[in-house]
């Protein structure tokens, strides 16, 4: 069963109205809802009183920035976001990864590619609630997780937030625990590589991912990099 895109609810954060209406244009004709707030104190108060199912958030706003807005957003909810910006460096790439962002648009920007990065994560998010078949919870020292609902319990049972991507990888390793898995096949279970044919996109958000798992990231016990070869789940998992 497909997730209902019609039922979508898009946040726009762009301050150039010609931009912000033509992505709610695109977005609406697409059969998605679509609202454009022009910074980040106008997103804030929508936010507060609204329910998104996706952030699209441009880079350079006035007032506080997109990267400062995405960083923040992330520590408060696990919505996808998708980063907009005239930037193409991978340097500039990496630090909107790096701040917890799912996805990242350059502009000038198809409107048809847009909506396919849209949909491409909004069907990642929902998932676990569209897909009942292997969806059987994990556990793996002391953790659960629950592919149904996509929610991480540590061993305390206190829920952990995890982006779209984070998650992916986390339950693509969960599933194929002590296997070695390439970059270039996590790029496949996850899609993290829209946002550009860097492999080293997979490498930010498995060091994000250890943030969040790892009793020290710094020394990794669970998630270990195999030199040229990728990484592999050390943990063992049990599925119930």
């Amino acid at each position: 069963m497909q997730p209902n895109f019609a039922n979508a609810s898009i946040l726009i954060v762009e301050d150039d109205p010609a931009i912000g209406n033509l992505l709610a244009l695109t977005i609406q004709e697409s059969g998605m809802h679509a609202t454009v707030a022009e910074d980040g104190r106008s997103m804030q108060s929508l936010l507060r009183n609204n329910s998104f199912d996706l952030i699209i958030l441009d880079i350079m706003l006035p007032g506080e920035d997109g990267l400062s807005i995405c960083k923040r957003i992330r520590s408060e909810r696990t919505v996808p976001i998708i980063l907009l910006t005239a930037l193409g460096e991978e340097v500039d790439r990496i630090v909107g990864l790096e701040v917890g962002a799912d996805d990242y648009i350059t502009k000038p920007f198809s409107p048809r590619e847009v909506v396919a990065r849209i949909r491409s994560l909004l069907r990642r998010a929902s998932y676990g609630l569209t897909n009942g078949s292997g969806q059987r919870k994990l556990r793996f020292d002391g953790w659960l997780m629950d592919p149904m609902r996509r929610q991480v319990y540590d061993p305390s049972n206190a829920r952990i937030s995890l982006t779209t991507t984070e998650f992916d990888l986390l339950l693509a390793f969960c599933r194929n625990p002590g296997r070695i898995i390439t970059r270039e096949e996590l790029l496949q279970f996850t899609h993290a590589g829209l946002a550009g044919p860097i492999e080293r996109s997979i490498d930010v958000h498995i060091s994000r991912l250890r943030q969040k798992i790892e009793t020290d990231p710094r020394e990794p016990t669970m998630l270990q990099t195999v030199r040229l070869g990728g990484y592999t789940f050390t943990a063992a998992v049990e599925e119930f």
